[in-house]
């Protein structure tokens, strides 16, 4: 049962006049009393012929996934299996960082019809957005008391990765097809494959000259004939193992979204990249035990797979077991493979854990360490204008030589550091990728 607005201002309207007779006649509290329940009275009758919200169904439908920062309908579909109409409000109770633009609709349904309530859902936070209960207000004809239940009516939508890096993709692209001759621009990389040989012209390396191919050509076509040369591509059907650290220090804040995101941006547009290019990509987000695991996909149904995966994964409050690292590394891929750390470089103190286990991964495989840099960081180191700002500069720049402390230490250790802010992340690391391709390192 639920009271109206209608109902209390009914009594408020009754309790003025009915104090003001009652002193004149000198009848004190009783005239109050006597209007009270002839409220009550009224409510009660009302409550009485409105119709029980519990002879409803419900349905539901929403789409089972959207991008962050896109919007999705959620449908509600109430048959009334009742014998009276139901006239009153319907609350879908969607978690608030769904976006839901508005939960309570007014609904008026006859006996034996249904009507579909749409809300639009423009979620703000990645991840499963679910919604359990939808709460029915039945009014009565008078509008003073009305009936509500709560019913069960679950339902989920799985809110993706919005992957705003894929703007770069075309680009880069364009790159590949440069690296695999595609373009009329041939590249030759120190340890690439050899792909097929062809005519000389005007800008090729004379370093790519088949001479013997040429002696070959010219012994069949005749004195004149053109040199030939080898054209190159970069290897291919490599491993390129990615390892998002979901650990503590992935949930701290740069700009507009947490360090997490920013790494399964690039991983999206690594993966991508990597996929065109022929390689075979591997993805695991872990912090003490596995969150998501991609592994054995190839084509187009790579990207899918990957923002699926990463779509529920929230940063977890405990630091990473990077011991265990080189353990889920090894059992992903047995042979020697690009292995792809995105995680946070701060203090040698939190990076110590691993810088001891780095030396296992670097012995086996080419290992890149990508890092979100915090712009505002470098920003505040430049700004000394008062004691606050000389203050904040001097913590920033403390910050940032622990970072480039531990950035030397894991070059040191053989692995390759790549740093940027959120927005320039994807890029940098897809560009280490190309030039690591470029100079057959893979």
């Amino acid at each position: 049962m639920a009271v109206t607005g209608r109902f209390v201002l009914l009594v408020l309207f009754g309790v003025i006049p009915v104090i003001l007779g009652s002193v004149a006649l000198d009848l004190g509290w009783l005239a109050l009393l006597t209007w009270l329940l002839v409220c009550i009275l009224l409510g009660t009758v009302d409550l009485a012929l409105a119709a029980s919200p519990r002879t409803v169904e419900i349905e539901r439908g929403t789409g089972a996934r959207v991008r962050l920062g896109e919007s999705s309908v959620s449908t509600l579909t109430i048959s009334n299996r009742g014998a009276r109409s139901i006239a009153g409000v319907v609350r879908d109770a969607w978690q608030p960082t769904a976006g839901a633009h508005s939960t309570r609709s007014p609904i008026g349904i006859p006996a034996g019809e249904r009507r579909r309530i749409e809300t639009v859902l423009t979620p703000f936070r990645r991840g499963e957005r679910r919604v359990e209960e939808v709460t029915i207000r039945s009014m009565g004809p008078l509008g003073l008391w009305a009936r509500q239940a709560t019913l069960a009516a679950p339902g989920a939508v799985r809110v993706l990765p919005p992957f705003h890096s894929r703007k770069h993709l075309p680009s880069r692209l364009a790159r590949l097809r440069e690296l695999e001759g595609r373009t009329s621009v041939m590249v030759r990389g120190q340890g690439t494959e050899f792909d097929s040989l062809r005519e000389y012209v005007r800008g090729d390396d004379v370093r790519s000259i088949d001479w013997r191919a040429t002696a070959r050509r010219g012994s069949s076509h005749g004195p004149g004939s053109q040199v030939v040369v080898r054209t190159w591509r970069p290897e291919r059907d490599r491993r390129v193992v990615v390892v998002v650290d979901s650990g503590r220090t992935s949930a701290a804040r740069v700009g507009d979204e947490t360090r997490l995101d920013s790494a399964i941006e690039s991983t999206l547009l690594l993966g991508v990249l990597a996929s065109r290019a022929g390689d075979r990509v591997d993805l695991l987000a872990y912090d003490r035990r596995p969150r998501a695991r991609v592994q054995g996909v190839t084509g187009a149904e790579l990207l899918a797979r990957l923002v699926d995966a990463l779509a529920p994964v929230e940063p977890e409050l405990l630091e990473t077991d990077w011991a265990a690292i080189p353990g889920q590394v090894r059992a992903i891929s047995s042979q020697r493979s690009l292995v792809v750390l995105m995680t946070t470089i701060e203090s040698a103190a939190g990076m110590r854990p691993l810088l001891s286990v780095l030396p296992q991964l670097t012995r086996r495989h080419t290992v890149i360490v990508a890092s979100v840099v915090d712009p505002d960081v470098q920003a505040n180191a430049l700004r000394r204008s008062g004691r606050t700002e000389v203050y904040r500069a001097a913590s920033a720049e403390r910050a940032l030589l622990d970072a480039a402390r531990v950035s030397a230490a894991l070059t040191r250790l053989g692995a390759e550091v790549v740093t940027a802010s959120p927005a320039d992340l994807p890029v940098a690391l897809t560009d280490r990728y190309l030039a690591m391709k470029a100079a057959g390192r893979l």
